[in-house]
């Protein structure tokens, strides 16, 4: 016997949640961030810089994240064309990209923790980075301001039983805290600043951490990190370099990814008088079509290699490989899990 139909019981479904990090080689948290002097002067440059882990002289150097500042005014950007159309800029066009795409809302405002925020930073995990999503609770990045006031930022997964939707999407809020936790600071323990709200969206879905430019504008006493926003119309403020410093003097930033992997267990069952004898062409003689050792006569046995599934029209799907060699013969059963990863 050399095939045998597989029966729906002999077949199991199971998806599992994979996380690891989202940085190079592995990097449970990125501690430098570089940038390179072509992309901040290119016109890319205008909407956003890309962050890298090592120098671009370095080997091993790549991008790791974007860092995009947006206005819902147009402030802190040079105009595409004033005063014929005035304060429309990138910063006005990064604000808009990600109303669309969050809020599904051309006329939206972004609101953080019940607070309309007008200047975000959107930061952007590379695609290939975050596989499938970003890890709700894994967020934990310390940024530090120009005088020096630092704070810790996390998102509240695990403070909330379930988050907030934007259609499809989730979000959660970014607090001050680490490990989904708040540090008890803010607004009524929830991680909030005092006057700002929280201090952004954490959007795992789309690999995305939308920072309140507000929140952070904020004294240290209040909860910020006194960032100073530019927001002078039709000038060029620089805030998302000004944003990278913070990331760079801060020198801390962990984040997860998660991927759910579904695996199909295909249980192969062979009783004991099955596959008990060999399809080898070395097991039967060419001329005589007799088996060729007396032994396998009388006590005929196999050594099982490998397994092979195949469709109805015989055609082969899969292999799977065993470890080293089964023998089964007619007084031994034979029960093979082979695992299926998609």
């Amino acid at each position: 016997m050399g095939f045998k139909r597989l029966e729906a019981d002999d077949f199991v479904v199971s998806a599992q949640a994979q996380t690891a990090t989202c940085w190079t080689n592995n990097a449970p948290v990125l501690t430098t961030f570089f940038t390179r002097s072509s992309q901040e002067i290119a016109e890319s440059g205008k909407y956003y810089i890309a962050v890298y882990n090592v120098d671009q002289n370095q080997a091993g150097s790549q991008a790791q994240f974007e860092i995009a500042y947006g206005n819902i005014d147009g402030y802190g950007q040079l105009a595409y064309n004033q005063p014929a159309v005035p304060n429309v800029s990138p910063a006005s066009t990064i604000y808009g990209q990600y109303r669309s795409l969050v809020l599904e809302d051309e006329n939206g405002s972004f609101v953080f923790g019940g607070v309309t925020g007008s200047s975000i930073y959107a930061i952007s995990v590379e695609r290939a980075a975050y596989k499938q999503s970003l890890f709700p609770g894994s967020l934990n990045v310390i940024l530090t301001g120009p005088t020096n006031q630092q704070v810790t930022l996390t998102d509240d997964s695990n403070m909330v039983n379930v988050p907030t939707y934007y259609g499809t999407m989730r979000a959660y809020q970014v607090i001050s805290g680490s490990d989904g936790f708040s540090h008890n600071s803010g607004s009524g323990g929830t991680g909030y600043t005092e006057k700002s709200g929280s201090y952004g969206l954490f959007l795992p879905d789309i690999g995305t951490i939308l920072l309140n430019g507000d929140a952070l504008d904020l004294s240290g006493a209040n909860g910020g990190i006194s960032l100073d926003t530019n927001v002078t119309p039709n000038f060029n403020g620089e805030n998302s370099q000004d944003l990278l410093r913070c990331f760079q003097s801060g020198s801390s930033f962990g984040l997860n990814s998660e991927e759910t992997i579904t695996s199909d267990f295909v249980f192969i069952r062979a009783r004991n008088s099955e596959f008990n004898y060999s399809e080898n062409p070395s097991y039967i003689s060419g001329s005589t079509g007799e088996v060729i050792y007396n032994y396998f006569i009388n006590n005929p046995q196999t050594y099982m290699t490998s397994i092979g599934l195949y469709n109805d029209s015989n055609e082969l799907l899969a292999v799977a490989k065993l470890s080293k060699p089964l023998n089964k013969d007619f007084t031994k059963e034979a029960l093979v899990r082979v695992k299926l990863d998609f």
